[in-house]
This record gives structure tokens, sequence and C-alpha cells, in this order.
């Protein structure tokens, strides 16, 4: 069996495909001003990746914000019911599932076998996603890339109070003028981004293991906060922590055309 998982975020759109049980293709592209576009080029990349012809494909799940637009889709799913799925054929002992994108972040509950008890989502402002962690790159003038390794340099701990983005500019400039070093200033921005994405986890509650998502994942500094922060609980960060969503909603077209089904019951 052959199926595919689209993910049509906000800033990317993720394809993967499975074949027999098997990851066989990944492929991205910038989300661009018409995703459905986007979706169909990186659809065909996949599919030339992996070697596979359109027609040899059984059936397509899409989820993602853009999901309802998504070429060649037979079905969709939240990104909610994508993430848990994913988790699970990736790290089946989860049970908490953080999901830190671009503009937002999500803490997930399981069950344990793939399917969502419970989740809370951040959506009403940048301060706990990856956009927040650009926007402090630009005022410190460093790279997204090294913003990590230089807070993981960092042994102070520096409060930060500001959760607005662009309040949280300013209060950075504050910093840097107070001849606080960047080291120290990108340890406060990854501290308090961990803070607010843990804040909302325990909402729901936080129950071992914890696994880690999205492009966040790749964050190191902002791992060693959310592990600071939840008392050294560990978090296993996912590999490809960006193609998970879209590998679940690859595992949920598997469950689908075998009559698994999951319900999904978060539309």
């Amino acid at each position: 069996m052959i199926t595919a998982g689209m993910d049509l975020g906000s800033k990317t759109v993720k394809v993967v495909i499975i074949k027999d049980g098997e990851v066989v293709a990944r492929a991205k592209l910038l989300s661009g001003f018409e995703q459905e576009v986007t979706a169909g080029e990186v659809m065909e990349t996949a599919l030339s990746e992996a070697g596979i012809k359109p027609e040899q494909i059984d059936n397509i799940v899409a989820t993602g914000a853009g999901r309802a637009y998504a070429p060649f889709a037979k079905g969709t799913i939240t990104e909610v019911g994508a993430a848990a799925r994913g988790a699970y054929a990736r790290y089946p002992s989860a049970r908490t599932v953080l999901d830190i994108g671009a503009e937002e972040g999500r803490a997930i509950i399981t069950s344990g076998d793939g399917k969502v008890k419970d989740f809370a989502i951040n959506e009403k402002c940048a301060a706990g996603s990856g956009t927040f962690i650009e926007s402090m790159a630009r005022a410190l003038e460093i790279t997204i890339e090294d913003f990590g390794p230089l807070a993981l340099t960092s042994d102070k701990a520096v409060p930060m109070n500001a959760q607005c983005a662009v309040f949280a500019e300013s209060e950075v400039v504050s910093l840097l003028h107070s001849r606080i070093s960047k080291k120290d200033i990108a340890r406060a921005v990854c501290d308090a981004i961990a803070s607010r994405i843990i804040s909302m986890a325990r909402r729901v509650s936080i129950e071992p293991d914890v696994v880690l998502m999205g492009g966040m994942a790749f964050n190191s500094g902002f791992v060693r906060s959310l592990e600071r922060t939840l008392e050294e609980m560990k978090i296993n960060v996912l590999d490809y922590p960006e193609f998970v969503p879209a590998e679940g909603a690859a595992w949920v077209a598997v469950d689908r055309a075998t009559g698994k089904g999951i319900v999904e019951s978060h539309d």
C-alpha cells in the first residue's frame, strides 16, 4: 500500500509518502501565495524521490491550516490529530506531544494509541512560536541558526517580561544597552517561550514521555529551556520534526484505507 500525507502550513508545505509501512520520501517548499500550486509541486518532488507514479497512491490525507484546499487529497485531519498520529508512529510511548511551529504552539495529550485525549493551542500571539524567535534574532543581529547554540552558552537567567513581539524587541534593545550579553538575552528569550509553552501544556496536564516536533525543535537552546522549566524532565526531540504532522496524515491515510479509521473529533 502507498499513501501520502500533505501538511499545508502557514510557512511551508510538506509531503510524506509511505510505502508498505516505511517512509520513502519527504519534501517541502515555502508555502508562497498559492498553497494549492505549491502543494502540487511538493507532491511532484516527493513522488520523484520515491520513484512512484501518482496513480499508484492508494490514499492521500491533508492536514494544516490550508488542508481544505489541498489538491489530490481524499480526506483531511486536523493538525492536532495528525501530530498525535505522527508522534505515535515515531515514538509509541509518547503521551505529551509539543508541536511548536512558525505561528502557533500546541500541547496534546494522547491515549497511547495515536488518539487525542485533550489538547491546548496558543494561537492568539506569536510569543510562543518560531516567529517570535525570528524577530528576536533580528533584534540581536544574529542568524536564526545561531540562536539556540548561543543560548546554550549562557549560565545566567535574565528575566524577560514582554510577551508581544513588538515590545519584546524593544526590551531586547534595552537589555543590550544595559550591557547584558547576547548569549544571556538569547537564553532569556528561549526561557520566556518555554515558560509560555509549558504553562499552556499544564492546562491539559503533562505526562511522560514528552516529545517535541515542529520547527522549534531545531533550536537547541529552546529544548534546554523546556527541560529546565519542566524541572529536568527529558524532552525527546523527534527526527525530521517538521515532517511529523505530514507523516501522521500519511499514517491516517493508511488507517482509513485499511478500515482502522482513527476517529477525528476536533475539526
